[in-house]
Parts: C-alpha cells; sequence; structure tokens
C-alpha cells in the first residue's frame, strides 16, 4: 500500500462522493489553469447538463419499445442488441478515456462525446430506404452508449480538477442529474409519441437537448489545451486486491439492476396492462425517487463504522422491489416500483462510495474506480441481456423476477464483503 507520506501536499481530500482522474493512470502533478469565477460557474452548468443527457437513450427507447417492435417489425434479437449493446459499450469504451483525455485534453473529449451522442440520437430513428430501421437504430445506439462511456469517465475528472472544494456539492448535482435524465426519458417519451403519433418523432426530440449542451460547451472545450501530467507509475495494483474484486463484483450486480430498471421496468409494467403513459409516469417517479436514493445513503455509509448493513438492506430493496413489480398485486405497483427507487438509487451511490472508502489514497482510488466501471458496466451489461432473452425464451417476465431474487441476494451477499472496513492493499 502506498505510505501517506508519498502522498502528493496537494492531493484533493477525501469526500463520500467517488470522485475519479480524468487521466487515470498517472498521479496529479501539474493543476489545469485557473478559471474565474464566471467560468467556474458556466462549466458546473455545462457539466450538470451534459449529465442530463446521460441516460435518456435507455429510458427513451424502453418507453415506446412496443411501438418501434410494432411499426419497425424488430426481430427478438434485434430487442436484446438494443438493450444491451448500450450497457455494455460503457464497458468497452471506458478504458480509452484517460488515454484520449491525456492527448487531447478532458474538455474536448467531452465535446467529441457530445457530438457523437447527439448525431446518435439523430441516426437512431432513421428509415433506411430497402433496410427498414434495425441498421440505423443499431448503429445510432452504439455512438450513443460510446459517447456516454467516455462522459461517464471524464465527467468526475474535470469536478474533481476544477472544484477541488466543492466536490460533494458538484458531485451531488451532476449525479442527480443523471438519474433525473432517466427520469425525463421515461416521463416525456410517451408524451411525446402521444402527441405527434411517431415513435421516430419521439426518439429525435432527445437530440435537441444534446444538441444544445454541445453548442454551450463549444466555447470551453476550444479554449481549454490538454493538462500533462508527469510520468509516474505507482501505487497498489487493484486487479490484484481482493477487497478490489469484492467491490466490483458488488458494481457489477448493482450494475445489472440498475440498467435493467431503466431497459425493462416500462416493457414489464405495460406487460401487465398499464398503460404506456402511466407505465412511463411510473418509471419516472421511481427513477426520482433514485435520486432521494442517491443523496441520502452516501451519507449514511460514511457515518457507519462500516458498510455491511446498509449494502445488504438496499441490495434487498432493489431485488425485491425488482420482482415484486413483476409479481406483486398492480394495486400497489406504485409502491413496489417506489420501493425499487429508493433501493437502487441507494445501492448505486453506496457501491460507487465504496471507492472512497475501501481505499487510503485518491490515486489508488482513481485505479479501483476505473476498475469498477470498465468491469461494472461491461459484464453488468448481462443483466439486461439475460432478461431480453428470458423473455423472449419464455415470452414473459416471470424468469426475470426469479433472476433478480438471485441478483439482489448475490449483491447483497457482496456487499456485506465489500463493507468491511478494510482497504484496497
Amino acid at each position: 500500500m502506498t505510505p501517506a507520506s508519498s502522498t502528493p501536499k496537494n492531493s484533493t481530500p477525501r469526500s463520500a462522493v467517488p470522485e475519479t482522474d480524468a487521466e487515470i493512470n498517472e498521479p496529479p502533478a501539474r493543476p489545469a489553469p485557473a478559471r474565474s469565477r464566471r467560468g467556474l460557474v458556466f462549466l458546473g452548468i455545462s457539466l450538470v447538463l451534459i449529465g442530463l443527457n446521460l441516460r435518456t437513450v435507455f429510458s427513451s427507447f424502453s418507453a415506446v419499445l412496443p411501438e418501434v417492435t410494432a411499426d419497425a417489425g424488430l426481430p427478438g434479437w434485434a430487442v436484446v442488441v438494443l438493450t444491451t449493446v448500450p450497457v455494455t459499450l460503457l464497458g468497452v469504451f471506458a478504458p480509452l478515456a484517460p488515454l484520449l483525455a491525456r492527448r487531447f485534453g478532458a474538455e474536448r473529449v467531452l465535446l467529441g462525446a457530445m457530438a457523437v451522442l447527439t448525431a446518435g440520437l439523430l441516426i437512431r430513428p432513421v428509415d433506411l430506404a430497402g433496410a427498414g430501421h434495425v441498421p440505423a437504430l443499431l448503429a445510432g445506439t452504439a455512438a450513443c452508449g460510446a459517447a456516454i462511456a467516455l462522459c461517464n469517465v471524464l465527467l468526475p475528472g474535470v469536478v474533481k480538477r476544477d472544484f477541488p472544494h466543492r466536490l460533494g456539492l458538484m458531485g451531488g448535482l451532476y449525479t442527480t442529474a443523471i438519474c433525473a435524465s432517466g427520469a425525463l426519458g421515461a416521463g416525456f417519451t410517451y408524451p411525446v409519441f402521444a402527441a405527434t403519433g411517431h415513435w421516430t418523432s419521439a426518439l429525435w426530440f432527445w437530440a435537441v437537448p444534446a444538441a444544445v449542451v454541445l453548442v454551450l460547451f463549444l466555447p470551453q472545450a476550444i479554449r481549454q489545451h490538454p493538462v500533462h501530467q508527469y510520468s509516474g507509475d505507482g501505487g497498489v495494483n487493484v486487479w490484484r486486491s481482493a477487497v478490489a474484486w469484492q467491490v466490483t463484483i458488488f458494481m457489477v450486480l448493482q450494475a445489472m439492476m440498475s440498467f435493467s430498471v431503466f431497459a425493462w421496468l416500462a416493457p414489464i409494467l405495460r406487460d401487465r396492462g398499464i398503460d404506456g403513459g402511466t407505465a412511463g409516469l411510473i418509471v419516472s417517479v421511481s427513477i426520482v425517487l433514485q435520486m432521494l436514493g442517491s443523496f441520502i445513503a452516501p451519507g449514511l455509509a460514511a457515518r457507519f463504522k462500516d458498510q455491511r448493513v446498509i449494502n445488504a438492506v438496499v441490495a434487498l430493496m432493489t431485488g425485491g422491489g425488482f420482482a415484486l413489480s413483476i409479481f406483486g398485486p398492480t394495486n400497489l405497483i406504485w409502491v413496489w416500483t417506489g420501493l425499487l427507487g429508493l433501493g437502487q438509487g441507494s445501492l448505486t451511490a453506496v457501491a460507487l462510495t465504496m471507492i472512497m472508502l475501501r481505499t487510503r489514497d485518491s490515486h489508488t482510488a482513481a485505479h479501483l474506480s476505473g476498475m469498477m466501471q470498465g468491469v461494472g458496466y461491461g459484464v453488468g451489461s448481462t443483466g439486461t441481456l439475460m432478461v431480453g432473452q428470458l423473455h423472449q425464451a419464455t415470452g414473459g417476465f416471470a424468469a426475470a423476477g426469479i433472476l433478480f431474487v438471485v441478483v439482489g441476494s448475490l449483491a447483497a451477499f457482496f456487499g456485506v464483503r465489500a463493507g468491511r472496513k478494510r482497504y484496497v492493499s
């Protein structure tokens, strides 16, 4: 383990909010050029607005999935791919983010990612003459997943670099914005479809806020030059740490449930006879409760002697809420999805908070964060894949309900292991 005496004097203080350097493989050595107060405010607003675009691609598609399937004639394999590929790409492209940031600068990579995200959202509903909607849906969705992966990794690094004394505030704002983006996609996509009569218009709608952020962020990204770091190779090898793997597996299991909520909760509700508008509203309220859970859970986790109990409780709440949304009486569906929302938001937050609580220095925390995001999102995407395959094989969601009882139980087990007061070493 890196000795305390070797920690740089200008290292950022710890926070309950998980942060990682944009240049993850090198310890910070040269600070970014100072920004004016006005520039910091504008940057903070831009980062929050970027966060507001990072989950709409998941929840908007699921909100009109029956209409897309019927109108575009999507085969079963295409539905599974379209709900799984974006999450898989979050893990595949995560390792590229720090490499691109070192070469071009974090702001310029974020700008490029927003450009790709906007293009992907525009391409997604296109009907190619003679080929139908499937090729464009696949290409656009893949582009969106790659762009979101870069933003996921780089946003915390920019926050850590430019807001060293406001990590909790800015971390909370942009993570809440990410949760809110899922709620917006779930809540507004179906009403846009109902107003226009076309699912293509409902999906195209989400390119507008992405394009607005792209234009707002353009001047900041062009002015900012890459901040090169001194070469360095030190610290803990997280890939050989048992604690790091326990935390990472905990992250994998929460990601399996989290992205399955975005992809499949609305179709599950509609399969149970709930109309599209109400289903979108229920999903939105559930995601809003995720935001509440994500605010409360990290503070509680940091106050406890260890995190075994809170990790287990929120994991069981999530798995149980998911199962009850499938099996429970529909007259209590708001209760089940509310339980799911509170549990999922808390679970995601405490899983990420483990980065700071299980490491002794910021450099190790950065490496653990990279490991968790790459493996967590990459392997976690199998959750949406399994739900899709089980639905295709059985014609219903009962098997998925059983799956998430198992996943929730495993998350509780590894949450207890990860929650012990030990450090990556």
